[in-house]
């Protein structure tokens, strides 16, 4: 057998990695495209970008135990197939419905290779600061991909249908399946960690019913039956769910683990950078093609300020680890991210102001991403890796989906009563600016440019009070991080 280099294992699981997270946000230059062709409606176009966060969020714990129980080579390579297979149906997928029944199928695959991605990391770097680079480039790679996938997306369809950005992941996946039976180390499964069906059903009921309330009080004339059924289905789902790791004895999530305030820090920055990275992102890549009339690739190459400062933010931000705290790392990091967005959020009508925002808001959300990822494996018994990846991943993929879910629908609410409020009429114009633009496209001209200049403004209303919210998150988690640090260390030095 071929001696295993760690940085080569390292190299394995980020392309597939890179895969995942890009899948996150491919979608968002390829919305208007897809939306046209496919004729999807406003909500079924939400339910498009967010099944695959959505999915991925409530089968990632029982991926991590299952992960520790089978071992973590073997979940990465049947997560390798699945996506492949997924893949190939989302890129020829004729419905809406077929498509996000095939998002669905990539998460099923995501939620297999994601917790087994940074387990492998652990287990195969075994000096301290080796592991946290390896640690801080694989953040760089979440954060810069999920950052970067716009940017693929809008140059995948300069030459090709969209279903060309599901299918370019098929060689990837084939390259990294032959390598990672070649070179990834099996390491050790540990057959007496606990897998909970039942729990892991509970939580995907959970997170779906809170969603689907969520998307229902956003739109137009919300149906107050859906939303309380919805939001009653999810809230007892989620109980139930926590009532199960309470009483068992050997529970698929440790919730003693969130009894370390550093765990717990790691957790919330996780949640809050991944729900702005996403969210706000859906925000501009809407704006800059729907508004400003961008192509996707002009669009994408706008924004690449993202992911760029995210790309070098993670390993630097790795580095630095070495001398500073990774909570007081994840601070400072979540509120530089919040000042970027802000800055975004007041000039975005100026480009050289956003293009400065969005290096900012990058730079923070992958040193955060880094900071967050350490606190949270770093400060897990090595015997519930598996456990604590899960953790860490379900953060990200919950705060992703709820990022889109919560800011999208934030978006659409604000646009669609903008939009009402400055006089505008028509269902589908007012149900999104989408929808306004083909209105507009059969009215005479002087009725047609009122009413893109009324959605327009709508829209950008919109997208202001989006990033205000993402801004003033981030900043608040920032000082409770901070406080709960402080106190961590307060308490270690009068130990």
């Amino acid at each position: 057998m071929t001696a295993r280099s760690p940085w080569l294992v390292l190299a394995i699981v980020s392309s597939a990695l890179f895969l995942i997270v890009i899948d996150m946000t491919v979608l968002y230059t390829a919305l208007p495209t897809l939306t046209r062709d496919l004729g999807a409606s406003a909500t079924e176009k939400l339910w498009i970008v967010n099944a695959y966060s959505l999915v991925v969020a409530g089968l990632l714990p029982g991926a991590g135990a299952l992960g520790d129980r089978y071992g973590h080579r073997r979940m990465f390579a049947i997560g390798l197939v699945i996506f492949g297979l997924a893949s190939l149906a989302a890129g020829f997928a004729p419905l809406p419905v077929m498509l996000i029944a095939a998002r669905a199928g990539l998460a099923l695959g995501a939620a297999a290779m994601m917790p087994a991605t940074l387990s492998i990391i652990r287990q195969t770097f075994e000096d301290p600061d080796d592991r946290a680079l390896a640690i801080g480039i694989w953040a760089a790679v979440a954060s810069g991909g999920a950052a970067l996938g716009p940017v693929i997306g809008g140059a995948l369809l300069q030459h090709f249908h969209w279903g060309a950005v599901f299918l370019i992941n098929l060689p990837v996946v084939l390259a990294a399946l032959v390598l990672t039976i070649a070179f990834v180390p099996r390491g050790k499964a540990h057959g007496h960690h606990p897998f909970d069906p039942a729990g892991s059903v509970l939580i995907l009921v959970g997170l779906i019913g809170i969603t689907l309330a969520i998307k229902e009080i956003a739109k137009p004339a919300p149906s107050a039956t859906v939303l309380v059924l919805s939001a009653l289905v999810g809230l007892a789902a989620l109980a139930l769910f926590l009532r199960r790791l309470r009483r068992s004895a050997s529970p698929m999530i440790d919730l003693a683990l969130f009894r370390d305030p550093r765990f717990a820090g790691g957790v919330i920055g996780a949640v809050v950078s991944a729900a702005a990275l996403l969210g706000v992102q859906l925000a501009i890549t809407q704006r800059l093609q729907l508004v400003q009339g961008l192509s996707p690739l002009e669009a994408g190459l706008f924004s690449l300020p993202i992911p760029l400062a995210a790309f070098v933010a993670g390993p630097v931000a790795g580095l630095m680890m070495a001398r500073m705290d990774a909570g007081r790392l994840l601070a400072w990091s979540l509120a530089a991210s919040g000042a970027g967005i802000l800055a975004y959020g007041m000039g975005f009508g100026h480009p050289a102001l956003a293009l400065g925002s969005f290096a900012v808001m990058g730079a923070g959300i992958g040193a955060a991403m880094t900071a967050a990822s350490s606190a949270i494996m770093l400060n897990a018994p090595a015997d519930r890796a598996g456990m604590a990846a899960s953790v860490e991943e379900v953060s990200y993929e919950l705060g992703g989906a709820l990022g889109i879910a919560i800011l999208g629908s934030l978006l659409a609410g604000i646009y669609s009563a903008s939009f009402a409020g400055a006089g505008g009429s028509g269902r589908e114009a007012t149900d999104s600016l989408d929808g306004a633009l083909a209105l507009a496209a059969t009215l005479p001209a002087p009725q047609a440019d009122r009413l893109i200049a009324t959605a327009n403004a709508a829209f950008d209303h919109a997208t202001g009070m989006v990033a205000l919210a993402a801004g003033l998150v981030l900043l608040a988690a920032a000082w409770w991080i901070g406080r709960i640090n402080r106190a961590a260390r307060g308490v270690q030095q009068g130990a």
